[in-house]
């Protein structure tokens, strides 16, 4: 099949704007839109920046806006997007040049809710045992992978810099909830902070953006209740 690929590019030593150019590729049906990207950045124009790593949908570093909505180019397969596919970098985050983006401030915010195992209590002499049902509490916000496409896709992100995003408080959920650790008080005074987790509106497009299926909205909303009722 031949494909059309639309790349919003912009190179910060020429371009006061970022700007579409178009590609032409001949493709696999069942080939990925990293493929197309690479075959761009390899045959055609080698200019062209973007992030990749595993290829596999694990790194979370392909993560971009493709055809108007946040997700990997590593999992999104070309005879799903269509004939003619739209690229850009994700928004609500500095761009540096093409499809990527400045993730320091993103990272700062994951640090904040330190995503640590927090256990001051005597070492046991193996291991921190935890049961199969104390383990599903949290179960689902392990599967984070720190790619951002919630937190660019969030409208209180994009609004407020400041807000500390659906990723970190994922980060932070996933520890929260564990019945190891001890460290659960530290991480919601974090989020009970003005630009903590409040913020949420609660409209559903972290959990739509989110490449690994996470229920980020009902996690948020846990940590809310914890918030909401817990003993002072």
């Amino acid at each position: 099949m031949r494909v059309t690929i639309k790349i919003k590019r912009f190179n910060p030593e020429k371009d006061s704007e970022p700007h579409w150019r178009e590609y032409q590729v001949e493709a696999e049906p069942t080939d990925r839109l990293l493929d197309a990207l690479n075959y761009i950045k390899w045959n055609i124009d080698g200019t062209l920046t973007y992030r990749r790593s595993c290829a596999h949908g694990v790194c979370g570093s392909d993560a971009m806006l493709i055809n108007r909505r946040n997700g990997l180019a590593c999992k999104l397969l070309l005879k799903n997007l269509g004939s003619t596919i739209t690229v850009e970098a994700l928004r609500g985050l500095p761009l540096l040049k093409d499809l990527l983006v400045d993730m320091e401030g993103f990272f700062a915010k994951y640090r904040a809710v330190k995503p640590f195992l927090m256990a001051d209590s005597p070492e046991p002499e193996k291991e921190r045992l935890q049961s199969p049902e104390e383990r599903e509490v949290f179960d689902d916000t392990t599967k984070c992978i720190l790619c951002a496409a919630c937190n660019t896709s969030c409208p209180s992100f994009w609004s407020n810099e400041d807000y500390v995003g659906p990723a970190a408080i994922v980060q932070a959920h996933r520890f929260i909830f564990d019945s190891r650790d001890e460290g659960h008080e530290e991480r919601l005074a974090v989020l009970n902070e003005r630009d903590g987790v409040w913020r949420c509106r609660t409209i559903f497009n972290c959990v739509e953006a989110c490449p690994r299926d996470i229920n980020i909205t009902r996690a948020i909303g846990e940590v809310k209740r914890t918030l909401a009722f817990r003993r002072l």
